[in-house]
């Protein structure tokens, strides 16, 4: 049996705590990872990165930032973001993304780091894109910053890969792997990740298995320098 995996997974036990489900998963091959996009309100003035900072700075009360809940990757990429940058907004907790941008749109709410289709709110003026999450630009969104150019270090992204039960022979592990990632490489599958403003992410059983560790490392830190609690 095969499961997909994703980078919310490696988030619960540091807000959980211990999860037996995890200890009982094998991960054994990657599939992509997706960018967040940093989105604000255009009643905020700052249009780039730098611009943003220098705003939350002098006005530390004026912006609020939406999330689709408390340790949700939005909420993780935005709490990241506030670390390394040195500002403080107020965290915003919605029961739901459509909620979210609906008040994000309406102006409720200063930014939100989301992955929703808001390709046509941002073509129409109605929100401004100033960086995505993912350490270098996404191919699906050239023109956009990678946060990481004005924050150096800075990375989050959305990511998905495919588990087995442990306890699964290691031959079969490697065919699989092997398997995944090759089929990563043909053009229908590429196209369809990229449907979803992602990217390709073939990797070794081993290396999967060390993006997962440092992941958990992390976000375990971010969740407790925040200290975030489920909802």
């Amino acid at each position: 049996m095969l499961l997909i995996i994703s980078s919310d997974v490696i988030v619960n036990e540091a807000l959980y705590g211990r999860v037996e489900f995890n200890r009982n998963i094998e991960p054994i091959a990657s599939i992509s990872r997706s960018p967040l996009i940093m989105l604000v309100n255009p009643s905020v003035p700052a249009k780039t990165i730098p611009e943003f900072i220098d705003y939350a700075k002098k006005n530390p009360s004026a912006i609020n930032m939406a999330s689709v809940g408390n340790g949700s990757p939005p909420h993780l990429a935005g709490e990241l973001f506030k670390m390394m940058a040195g500002i403080n907004v107020v965290h915003i907790p919605y029961r739901g993304g459509a909620l979210a941008l609906t008040d994000l749109l309406a102006g409720q709410v200063q930014v939100m780091f989301s992955n929703l289709p808001t390709k046509d709110y941002v073509s129409a003026g109605k929100l401004r894109a100033l960086a995505v999450t993912t350490a270098e630009r996404s191919p699906e969104l050239p023109g956009v910053p990678a946060i990481a150019e004005y924050v150096p270090g800075y990375d989050a992204s959305v990511w998905f890969g495919v588990g087995v039960r442990k306890g699964t022979p290691a031959e079969i592990i490697e065919k699989l792997n092997r398997e995944i990632s090759e089929s990563l490489a043909d053009p229908t599958v590429k196209a369809g990740i990229a449907n979803l403003n992602g990217s390709p992410m073939p990797l070794s059983r081993d290396n999967f298995a060390k993006v997962i560790a440092e992941q958990a490392t992390k976000w375990e830190k971010v969740i407790r320098a925040a200290n975030i609690k489920p909802d």
